[in-house]
């Protein structure tokens, strides 16, 4: 059966709250898959990632989740489609909270006028002749013979030559320095322990060129050893014990194994040699033949899963296997004879997997590159994680090339660079064209300078505060002139928690008017109590007859039908005193359940009298509404309904709700004149938009992820 991709992020209520941090891991896992440090996002899961077809970003520039909600009938694809909506903190530089410092996205101008941009995966020929491989090797691909260490850079490194006064008493391996680029290679690798002499070869490995292992062997110190290191050689005291093998018989068995022309492979092959206690001419250290500058040089567990792709010097297993470390030594000497100085400079980016290295290693409290020499590694002086880096270059590893369209490009700075001759018709035709293309895509819309300015925006606000009030309050009565205020309260506390309570005597008869704290709650006592008798007095009820308000009815359907309150229920009149493992209890006989989520007073801190249930399946859901209202709990008759406002809108709600949003309210009155001539121009655009995104959407292969976002402005 053919494993699809999937995005699992079932949260309800707080959850849906999440930070740039954790869009950002979703981002880099979903574009890296685990290479590269990338991790599963703590919040969520991403199943099956190999088959991930791609990943599409939509930004809707300078639009927020107020817009989202003021056009919300507009949205009609947008709401309907994409299953997971959260809210997201602002961000002061947007691009870098997401995608990472240093991005190399630079704007090139195209013939329609929009800004096309993809991330070079051939570095700048100036950069290039300033790589130290570069000024080493030269840009063009060599044979084997033009990497293999002088006699000058094996003295620099500490081999053991020939005749100088450390080596008295070292074996040659009686190789001659007759090599070609023919040669065979050889790779090789021990671990030591550390005894009275210094230190002593503990085990040893040879590959051929094919990676086959010719020769593993473990060898009993001649000295008495003092430790064996076993975290990182692996061997212990007690698989020393039987061995009879002596360093002098691993000499006499390498020098018949060599050929006179053989190459020797390794990680910085000077310690082995010199542990080994042998003189070899012809060597190739891929520590040195990957240095960067001032002669610092990568771990070999770094290189091999940098450029090779591969996992080895595991936590999981004990101490380093030399056979697996001598095999990726010689891959790595290999793909560098192969694709030459410059395809492993330009290509692989090494510092940039560097960056990304040093910092997920910090918290780790690991080091990212090794000084020279491998008996006693020191950490470096790791710079602070004032920066993350920008995984989108990381896709240069694989050939990748990350794509943006839009009306801005991001400089390596991540400054915005306007280019606003293109419409977002012409951004969609190009990104309809060159999305499939790209592993990594980010198209950005926009409704135009025209619609973002300030008071604009403020009126917006003030709009979406004034309705999402409107629909929040309740006017009820009438009522006798000296009616139980109290029996009306707690009637109409059973459908949801109270904002504010006041009794309207305006009124030939007192009514009362109720704003709460939910959307649902309103609602229930507008289908539940509207003709009931309350406080001795059969009474109606209804919300406030406003313009704003003639499509409360439509809005209210929308918001139930919204993909986001699929399967969910709200659930009123809980006492206060039931806890959240009380609820879990009472509620645990119904058919599904798979979340319940119990708001709380974002100040207090205290839970409120209602609570949403999501369910696995929607006739669960309905099943459990039939069930629950009319329900008795430790005294109290429940009351529900489906659930109108997904976690996040509750939350911005409650944050409008105890905002003071009366203040400066005469500022905008004198720009609505102007708000209402241009709003109906922008409902007109938003749905364009909404098109725009419904197109681009359905062209997208299956098993891509599509995310939207609302930046906002600040």
């Amino acid at each position: 059966q053919e494993k699809s991709c999937r995005l699992s992020a079932a949260l309800l209520g707080e959850g849906s709250e999440i930070s740039q941090e954790q869009l950002y891991e979703l981002l880099k896992y979903a574009a890296l898959g685990k290479c590269h440090n990338a991790a599963q996002p703590s919040w969520c899961r991403i199943y099956h990632q190999r088959q991930l077809a791609g990943v599409v970003v939509v930004v809707l520039h300078e639009m927020s989740q107020l817009h989202f909600y003021r056009f919300y009938l507009q949205f009609r694809h947008l709401r309907k489609v994409f299953r997971h909506r959260f809210t997201l903190p602002p961000s002061a530089n947007f691009p870098v909270s997401l995608y990472g410092e240093g991005a190399n996205l630079k704007p090139q101008n195209t013939p329609q006028g929009l800004t096309s941009t993809s991330s070079e995966c051939i570095t700048k020929s100036s950069d290039l002749q300033c790589d130290p491989i570069i000024q080493r090797y030269g840009v063009k691909k060599q044979g084997l013979t033009s990497y293999t260490l002088t006699l000058e850079e094996q003295k620099k490194n500490d081999y053991p030559i020939e005749g100088s006064p450390g080596c008295k008493g070292y074996i040659s391996t009686e190789c001659d320095q007759q090599r070609t680029d023919s040669s065979p290679l050889f790779g090789l690798d021990c671990e030591m322990c550390l005894t009275a002499k210094g230190n002593e070869v503990t085990r040893v490995s040879l590959v051929d060129a094919r990676g086959q292992c010719l020769l593993n062997e473990l060898v009993k110190p001649e000295s008495t050893v003092w430790s064996y290191r076993t975290r990182f050689s692996g061997v212990t005291k007690k698989m020393l014990l039987p061995v009879k093998t002596r360093l002098s018989d691993i000499q006499t068995r390498l020098k018949k194994m060599l050929p006179h022309d053989a190459v020797l492979v390794g990680h910085s092959l000077n310690s082995d040699l010199q542990a080994l206690e042998m003189i070899h001419p012809s060597v190739i250290d891929t520590s040195l033949l990957f240095a960067r500058s001032e002669g610092r040089r990568f771990k070999l567990k770094f290189l091999a899963k940098a450029v090779l792709g591969k996992e080895i010097q595991c936590e999981q297993k004990l101490g380093h296997d030399p056979t697996e470390d001598a095999r990726a030594a010689l891959e790595l000497a290999q793909f560098f004879i192969e694709q030459g100085p410059t395809k492993v400079v330009a290509e692989l980016n090494l510092e940039m997997l560097l960056t990304a290295e040093k910092l997920a290693e910090v918290s780790q409290n690991k080091a990212g590159l090794q000084p020279q020499g491998r008996g006693f590694q020191k950490q470096l002086n790791e710079p602070p994680p004032l920066s993350k880096p920008c995984f989108l270059d990381c896709l240069k590893v694989t050939g990748q090339k990350p794509l943006l369209l839009g009306r801005q490009g991001l400089d390596s700075s991540g400054l915005s660079q306007r280019n606003l001759s293109a419409s977002n018709k012409q951004i969609l035709q190009r990104a309809l064209e060159d999305v499939p293309l790209s592993k990594f895509s980010i198209i950005e819309f926009s409704l135009g300078p025209e619609y973002i300015a300030s008071h604009l925006h403020a009126g917006l606000h003030e709009k979406v505060r004034s309705k999402l009030t409107d629909m929040l309050t309740i006017y009820a009565g009438p009522f006798e002139e000296n009616f139980c205020l109290k029996s009306v309260k707690k009637e109409f506390g059973r459908c949801g928690p109270i904002q504010s309570l006041t009794v309207v005597t305006e009124t030939f008869q007192p009514y009362v008017c109720i704003q709460y704290e939910v959307l649902e709650a309103a609602q229930l006592a507008v289908e539940s109590l509207n003709g009931a008798e309350v406080a001795g007095s059969c009474i109606k009820v209804q919300r406030p007859v406003t313009a704003a308000m003639l499509d409360c009815n439509v809005l209210i359907k929308e918001l139930e039908l919204d993909v986001e309150n699929e399967g969910v229920i709200y659930v009123a009149g809980l006492k206060k005193s039931l806890t959240e493992t009380d609820l879990q209890e009472e509620f645990s006989q119904l058919k599904d359940l798979e979340t319940l989520f119990l708001p709380k007073d974002l100040q207090s801190g205290k839970h409120r009298n209602c609570c949403f249930l999501k369910f696995q399946k929607c006739q669960s859901a309905m099943d459990a509404l039939e069930a629950i209202n009319g329900w008795t709990m430790k005294g109290s008759e429940l009351r529900s309904r489906n659930a109108l406002a997904a976690g996040h809108l509750w939350r911005w709600i409650w944050q409008m709700n105890h905002s003071n949003g009366k203040q400066g309210k005469h500022i905008f009155y004198e720009k609505m004149e102007q708000l209402s001539d241009s709003e109906q121009h922008l409902r007109k655009k938003v749905k364009k938009l909404d098109q725009h995104i419904k197109k681009l959407y359905r062209s997208l292969q299956n098993n891509t992820l599509c995310v939207v976002l609302f930046p906002g402005i600040n």
